[in-house]
């Protein structure tokens, strides 16, 4: 007998891998560490926190989107606990150099909106088909894209992103 993956199963344990990557890359940061820039407080370079805080951001806000949803940052109050001065909708794409300064939080509020992000992206990707991801979505992210294609754009930029901050982790010898 053999075992097989489908998509959906395949598109959960990578997901699963995002969830994993956050918790190693905040855990045990104080908020300072969080905030460190890799060139210097003066420099442009993005911090541990707010790439974490944005590769979350943009999952929940794309997945949530794909699958016509509300997001956990604002249905969950999230929003609220980190307390950002920020718009609730935002999520971090385009932001300047003092949008980023802003994006002040701790490894434990990072890591639980983590995990309430990874749950309701898991909760949507339990039953999906192979027709599921074939179907186009609604031409927000370009004509004819489909939701196969947007959720392993998604992963993309989340690891991406997660890698960025590990590699800050090590270079700051955290």
């Amino acid at each position: 007998m053999t075992n097989t993956l489908t998509a959906a199963e395949l598109l959960i344990d990578h997901f699963g891998r995002v969830d994993g990557l956050v918790h190693d890359v905040v855990d045990g940061l104080t908020e300072d560490d969080l905030a460190r820039r890799p060139d210097g407080p003066d420099g442009t370079g993005n911090p541990i926190g707010w790439l974490v805080w944005h590769l979350l951001r943009v999952q929940d806000d794309h997945v949530a989107e794909a699958f016509g949803t509300g997001q956990v940052w604002i249905d969950d109050g999230w929003a609220e606990r980190f307390g950002l001065p920020l718009d609730p909708h935002d999520t971090g794409y385009g932001h300047t150099r003092e949008q980023v300064d802003a994006v002040r939080t701790t490894a434990g509020l990072l890591a639980g909106y983590g995990e309430a992000v990874h749950a309701r992206t898991v909760a949507h990707l339990a039953s999906l088909t192979d027709a599921d991801l074939a179907r186009v979505l609604p031409p927000t992210y370009g004509e004819g894209v489909t939701l196969g294609a947007r959720l392993v754009s998604v992963l993309g930029d989340d690891l991406q992103h997660a890698g960025q901050a590990a590699y800050l982790r090590g270079l700051f010898g955290r």
